[in-house]
C-alpha cells in the first residue's frame, strides 16, 4: 500500500528518535508493544505536571511549539506523547497534511488557510489526520478491543470533543483507564466510556 506524503516525516520522525526497526531487531507486534509502551508512559508522565486546562488561544514556536506545561487541553496530552516518546510533532504534520490538503480538514472555525498555532490542538482535526493515515478502527464499546496507546476521541456534553490515549493499566472492572485532560489537568482514571465515543486510532507509526 503506498503511503502519504504526509506520512513520510512520522516515519523520519521515528526513526530520528532512536527507533531504528532493525537495531532494535523488532518487527510487527513487538516494535507497535514498544511504542504503544513508550507513548503511555511519556502520557502518565504529565501527571501532576499539567495541573490545569487552559483552552485560551496560543502564539507558538514552530516547529515543536507548545504552551507551559503546567497547563493545556486535552489534545496536548497526546501531542506531547508523541513528541516525548517517539520525536513526533504533530504540530508540524498536521500543518503539512493541511498545507497540501485543507479540502480535507474540518471547517468549523471559518479559517481559509492553516493555523500552526491551534490546527494541531484541535480534535477533529487531528481526527482527520489520523483518518488520513488509516489510523481509524471501527467504535467498540467493548473493553477488550481497546489496546495501550490507542486514541480516542469522544463527545462531552453533547458538543465538546474531547481526546486522550488508553493506558496499560486497567480498572477492578477490567476496563482500560486513560490518560487525559479533561479540565483539571492530565489524570489517569476509568473514563473511556463515560461520553459518547466518536472515534479510535491506533496509528502505526
Amino acid at each position: 500500500m503506498q503511503q502519504s506524503a504526509s506520512f513520510q516525516p512520522s516515519r523520519r520522525a521515528v526513526l530520528g528518535a532512536g527507533l531504528c526497526f532493525g537495531a532494535l531487531g523488532l518487527s510487527g507486534g513487538a516494535l507497535a508493544a514498544t511504542i504503544a509502551e513508550r507513548l503511555v508512559a511519556a502520557a502518565r508522565k504529565q501527571v501532576g505536571v499539567t495541573l490545569a486546562y487552559d483552552p485560551a488561544y496560543t502564539v507558538l514556536a514552530f516547529p515543536n511549539g507548545d504552551v507551559p506545561r503546567a497547563r493545556g487541553v486535552c489534545t496536548d496530552v497526546v501531542i506531547r506523547a508523541y513528541r516525548d516518546a517517539l520525536g513526533i510533532d504533530l504540530q508540524a504534520l498536521v500543518n503539512a497534511d493541511m498545507k497540501a490538503n485543507f479540502g480535507a480538514y474540518p471547517k468549523n472555525w471559518g479559517l481559509r488557510r492553516p493555523d500552526r498555532n491551534i490546527d494541531h490542538r484541535r480534535v477533529p482535526n487531528l481526527a482527520a489526520y489520523w483518518t488520513r493515515q488509516r489510523a481509524r478502527l471501527p467504535l467498540s464499546i467493548d473493553p477488550a478491543d481497546w489496546r495501550p496507546g490507542d486514541i480516542f476521541t469522544a463527545m462531552t456534553g453533547g458538543r465538546f470533543p474531547h481526546t486522550g490515549i488508553v493506558s496499560d493499566r486497567t480498572s477492578a472492572a477490567g476496563r482500560p483507564l486513560i490518560i487525559h485532560n479533561i479540565g483539571r489537568g492530565t489524570r489517569e482514571e476509568d473514563a473511556l466510556f463515560d461520553h459518547p465515543l466518536t472515534g479510535r486510532f491506533r496509528w502505526k507509526v
